[in-house]
């Protein structure tokens, strides 16, 4: 499980550390897995051309330190000091000692970026809010279009740690080097895209038991996973109930049943005006016009995709006193308090557009504030809500880490592929997983399939159905 931590939580866990060891030597040991990744970053020190952008505190003082250990390495390392007055002392020094040169001239020092093989951005550390200041906001665009390889230091600068959010100018980095813990903004969007690739470094922190963030790895899904026994059978399986599809749209039902037959159910029951479609498909799928309250007993059910203005089955399905999964048209046909009253559970799939509808705010908001988004929808609905994207965040109403999942593929980005997460949720429902794990395990899996199918090319929702088994045994067999 991959954890991340609220900046109060790490500054606590800090103080703790540095109150048990010598003076400095917290800086030291995130300086040491710095100059290592700096390294590997330019493939060579002795010789290259190092730009350290530093600003105040204790951020530029570990790139400071690392700049030295490169410097004594053969590195040429140059400090831009953005805050000439409040740069950390003892960095500095060191950077001086050991042959590294300094200059606080802003107006030349788009020329060193320019020259440079590595930038490194040590400019706010993870208690930054806001955007970039205008100088620094300059050098990091300088940055983004020269040649050198950036390398942020814990988080680039600009971006909330808590939030993920961008208000303004960041840095966008190739590889940001973080300490003790993943900071929120690394793994939720917008602020994720400007990290490029993460490495944890471990400097001795104790931290909580219960993180603000997790992320699932493929050990914590196989582990949910549900697996058959030897006395299985497809109703102790877990039988999954699927209400998708209109005559306008049942190409809908199809997916959603496609996903669900594809997720370890041991039955569907599709109930819905697009029968004829899910048979002509998928022979092996129970069939019912009766409507949902009378297709059959089922442990879980999916409604929403594609069945347009069928209010009375969004209603049935959520009368059910069995875990329902709403997505799509039933979320703007659920009334939320009827969803609030339910006492099985209720699993929420919004994308953003939807989850603004249901938040009266408009889509650039929720996409903006992914995080602040998915708690309060979660909240408004007493329900666990699981809200799409290139990092998919799951939250539970009564709190508790968020989940994130960043498995996915720009080309899951194709109509129907919401249908195709709704069936398999749901049939992760059916085999007794929490709504939260099967949000997750879910969004894990699909992302795994979407990247199975498309290898790199245009990928179609069926194709990201058919893939499933294979991301599973893929999950499995690590």
């Amino acid at each position: 499980m991959r954890t991340a931590y609220s900046v109060e939580t790490v500054r606590t866990a800090e103080r703790e550390l540095m109150a048990r060891l010598p003076d400095g030597a917290l800086m030291q040991r995130a300086a040491a897995g710095l100059a290592v990744a700096c390294a590997q970053l330019t493939g060579r020190v002795y010789g290259s051309r190092v730009v350290l952008l530093v600003g105040s505190g204790d951020n530029g003082g570990d790139a400071l330190y690392a700049g030295a250990r490169l410097a004594r390495r053969g590195a040429g390392v140059t400090a831009v000091l953005l805050s000439p007055g409040r740069t950390h002392p003892g960095g500095l020094a060191a950077l001086r000692r050991a042959g590294g040169s300094v200059s606080d001239d802003l107006a030349g020092a788009g020329g060193l970026v320019d020259r440079a093989d590595l930038v490194v951005d040590g400019i706010v550390g993870i208690g930054g809010r806001g955007g970039l200041r205008p100088d620094a906001a300059l050098l990091a665009e300088r940055a983004a279009r020269s040649r050198a390889a950036v390398l942020a230091v814990d988080l680039p600068s600009g971006v909330d740690a808590d939030t993920g959010e961008v208000h303004g100018a960041a840095v966008r980095a190739d590889l940001t080097v973080t300490f003790g813990t993943h900071k929120p903004g690394l793994l939720i969007d917008p602020a994720r895209e400007y990290a490029g690739s993460v490495r944890l470094v471990d400097i001795g922190l104790d931290l909580p038991a219960e993180a603000e963030l997790e992320a699932l790895q493929h050990a914590d899904v196989a582990a949910l996973l549900p697996r058959p026994g030897g006395e299985s059978d497809k109703y102790r399986r877990g039988v999954v109930g699927v209400v998708a599809g209109s005559a306008r749209y049942p190409g809908a039902a199809v997916l959603a049943v496609a996903g669900a037959l594809r997720s370890g159910a041991g039955a569907v029951r599709y109930a819905g005006p697009a029968g004829d479609s899910v048979l002509a498909r998928f022979p092996e799928t129970l069939v019912s016009r009766e409507g949902p309250a009378r297709a059959g007993r089922v442990q879980a059910w999916a409604v929403g995709p594609g069945v347009g203005e069928d209010a009375d089955a969004v209603a049935e399905v959520l009368a059910a006193d069995v875990p329902v999964l709403v997505d799509a048209d039933g979320l703007r046909l659920a009334d939320r308090e009827t969803v609030r009253a339910r006492t099985a559970p209720t699993l929420l799939t919004p994308h953003a557009g939807e989850a603004a509808a249901l938040l009266d705010t408009d889509r650039a908001d929720v996409e903006a504030n992914r995080l602040a988004s998915v708690r309060a929808l979660a909240a408004r609905y007493g329900a666990t809500v699981l809200l799409k994207g290139a990092t998919t965040l799951v939250a539970d109403p009564g709190g508790g880490a968020v989940r994130v999942n960043a498995t996915g593929t720009p080309w899951l980005a194709t109509a129907g592929s919401g249908d195709v997460l709704s069936g398999l949720a749901g049939s992760l429902l059916a085999s007794g997983l929490s709504a939260r794990d099967a949000g997750s395990v879910a969004a894990y899996l699909h992302g795994l399939a979407g990247r199975r199918a498309a290898h790199g090319a245009p990928v179609g929702a069926h194709d990201v159905a058919e893939a499933i088994p294979g991301a599973w045994r893929d999950v499995m067999d690590a």
